[in-house]
């Protein structure tokens, strides 16, 4: 059996309750195919590529979770790898839906420059993990 500390446990069961909401964006993107929200080609693209990275991600937030049990990292490198991604399976699929949208948009807002800051705790909570799993 597979022990959980407290935190892990808790920021996982958390997780895929939230991960219920991806639902949400799969049929909205549906709705966005199938013609009823009027959409550009651009604002297509973004949504789908906020759709994608929120399941992508998600997924591989919990695995990063649950790999960082087996690390000896603690305090705030225990919390980044185990969360960093998780930060990013939110922040990186709200840019892409938020930054798109707005009638007959073709570019992003100036909210798409939140992106990187998804992409920092992405690459952050990845590097951590890495370093940790190959020293514990």
């Amino acid at each position: 059996m597979l022990e959980l500390s407290e935190a892990a446990r808790t920021t996982a069961g958390l997780v895929v309750l939230a991960a219920i909401t991806v639902t949400t964006g799969g049929h909205f993107l549906t709705r966005v195919v199938r013609g009823a929200v009027p959409a550009t080609d651009f604002q297509m693209s973004f949504f789908r590529a906020g759709h994608a990275h929120a399941g992508v991600l998600i997924v591989f937030g919990l695995v990063c979770l649950l790999l960082t049990e087996s690390t000896a990292l603690t305090g705030p490198w225990q919390w980044l790898a185990r969360t960093g991604v998780l930060i990013a399976a939110i922040l990186m699929p709200a840019v892409f839906f938020l930054s798109a949208l707005g009638r007959d948009r073709t570019r992003p807002n100036g909210l798409v420059a939140l992106l990187w800051v998804g992409a920092g705790f992405l690459v952050a909570g990845l590097a951590t993990l890495g370093v940790g799993l190959l020293t514990a």
